[in-house]
């Protein structure tokens, strides 16, 4: 039994692609370029500024313009993060559910704090989440187990009471090295979650909690 619940963000406590995906087509319409459809850039929204850059500029990090191109990205999010961004359907009766038993939940990301900062307090989720932990709260990201285990250090809690849901390869495999169960979310980016070898598969919020 859980005695806390763990997110990762994108893609698995809430919908971001769109958001995302106007930043980047930003920098297209800047360029001349003709805008990319979202459901192209959907499956690359858990990789952040790096994933969207690599899908609809075809820049990756070695390249001379990636830096630039990286930080006008992240200014035009940082102006609109949370136009269309919202909870998954079934998240918040999720949240409410976790709530009602006494558990604990946060957030656990590789998403800068300047950002969470801003998108938790538009989604109401800041006075709510037990912690957030993110990209730069410890010197490594995921799938390092670092900024897991820091989670489980502020609620005081064993990473192997945690159980922590997401939507990339990297969320499974860092739960793995921090000792937590681990689950993969079928309503998020990611593809082929049979493969990760997650401790759960959900396919919707409401199928965690007879996991609790």
């Amino acid at each position: 039994m859980a005695s806390a619940v763990l997110f990762d963000f994108d893609g698995t406590l809430a919908d971001t692609a769109a958001d995302l995906s106007r930043a980047l087509n930003r920098i297209r319409a800047e360029r001349g370029l003709e805008e990319v459809p979202l459901e192209q850039l959907r499956g690359h929204a858990s990789s952040g500024a790096r994933g969207l850059l690599q899908a609809g500029m075809g820049i990756l990090p070695e390249h001379e313009e990636y830096k630039p191109l990286r930080e006008a990205f992240l200014k035009y999010y940082a102006e609109n993060i949370c136009i269309d961004t919202r909870l998954f359907p079934g998240m918040p009766e999720l949240l409410s559910e976790i709530e009602a038993r006494g558990l604990l939940w946060g957030i656990v990301t590789n998403k800068s704090t300047s950002l969470m900062r801003l998108v938790v307090k538009e989604l109401g989720l800041d006075s709510r989440a037990a912690c957030v932990v993110c990209g730069d709260t410890t010197p490594h990201l995921k799938p390092h187990p670092a900024s897991l285990l820091h989670a489980a250090g502020e609620l005081n809690i064993a990473p192997a009471d945690c159980i922590y849901l997401g939507d990339d390869l990297r969320d499974i495999q860092a739960a793995r090295a921090a000792g937590m169960r681990s689950a993969a979310v079928a309503w998020g980016y990611g593809e082929r979650l049979e493969s990760w070898n997650a401790d759960a598969m959900l396919q919707r919020p409401v199928d965690l909690i007879s996991r609790l």
